[in-house]
C-alpha cells in the first residue's frame, strides 16, 4: 500500500449533502431576492467557505444579506439533513474495509460534520479523528485544513491521500503536496472537468486504489 492514511472530505464524499443544503441555500436566498438554480447554484457554492459564498451573493445583490441569515440557514439545513441525508454509496463498505489510519476533514462547522456522520451512521468510524476549517480559520483552496489533519494524525503530505469531490478542495490537497482522487457525481461533472487528478467514479472505484 502506497499510502498510511487517508483523508476524506465529509460532504458529497462521505455523505450526499451537496443537493440538500444547495437546494436549502437556493429557496433561501429567494427570500431576499437572489434567484438561482440548483446546478448553477452547486458548481458556484460547492467546496467554498459558507462565508465566501454569502460574498459571492452580496456582491450580486449589492447589499448585505440579513444579520440572522447564517442561522437561519444553518437551522434550516440541519432540519433537512435530520429528514433526508443518506450516506454515498458504497462508504460503509469501504470504511469496514479499510485497515490504514483515516479521517475526515471538511470545510463544514464541527456540529455540522458530527450531525452527518451520525444521521448516516458514520460517526463510530472517525471518533475524534474530524477536522473543521472553522477550528484553524482557513479554508479551502488553501491547504491548511488538510495539513493540519495529517500533523495530528502523525504522518507527513506524501504518506496521505485526500478524496475529494470539489474543485476547491482538489486545489487544497494538491498545494498541500497530497495524492488526491475526485470522486465524481451528477452535480460536479461540469466542475471537475479538467482537474488533472485521477477521476474515480464510486466507491467501488476506491476500493481497488485504498484496499490491498
Amino acid at each position: 500500500m502506497k499510502y498510511k492514511c487517508v483523508i476524506f472530505d465529509c460532504d458529497g464524499v462521505l455523505v450526499d449533502s451537496e443537493a440538500i443544503s444547495t437546494q436549502v441555500m437556493v429557496d433561501l436566498l429567494k427570500t431576499v431576492d437572489y434567484h438561482i438554480d440548483i446546478e448553477k447554484a452547486i458548481d458556484l457554492f460547492t467546496g467554498l467557505a459558507l462565508k465566501d459564498n454569502f460574498t459571492l451573493v452580496e456582491k450580486k445583490l449589492g447589499r448585505k444579506l440579513p444579520k440572522d441569515f447564517e442561522e437561519t440557514y444553518r437551522a434550516l439545513s440541519f432540519e433537512a439533513f435530520q429528514r433526508d441525508l443518506k450516506p454515498i454509496k458504497g462508504v460503509h463498505t469501504l470504511l469496514d474495509k479499510l485497515t490504514i489510519p483515516f479521517c475526515v476533514a471538511s470545510s463544514g462547522p464541527i456540529n455540522k460534520i458530527k450531525l452527518n456522520l451520525k444521521v448516516t451512521k458514520l460517526s463510530h468510524y472517525f471518533n475524534d479523528n474530524i477536522f473543521s476549517c472553522y477550528q484553524i480559520n482557513s479554508w479551502k483552496p488553501e491547504p491548511d485544513i488538510f495539513l493540519h489533519a495529517a500533523k495530528t494524525m502523525g504522518f507527513k503530505p506524501e504518506e496521505c491521500v485526500v478524496i475529494e469531490d470539489s474543485l476547491p478542495g482538489v486545489t487544497a490537497a494538491k498545494a498541500g503536496g497530497f495524492d488526491v482522487y475526485a470522486l465524481e457525481n451528477e452535480s460536479n461533472k461540469t466542475m471537475l472537468a479538467g482537474v488533472e487528478v485521477p477521476i474515480v467514479k464510486d466507491m467501488s472505484a476506491l476500493e481497488r486504489i485504498l484496499i490491498l
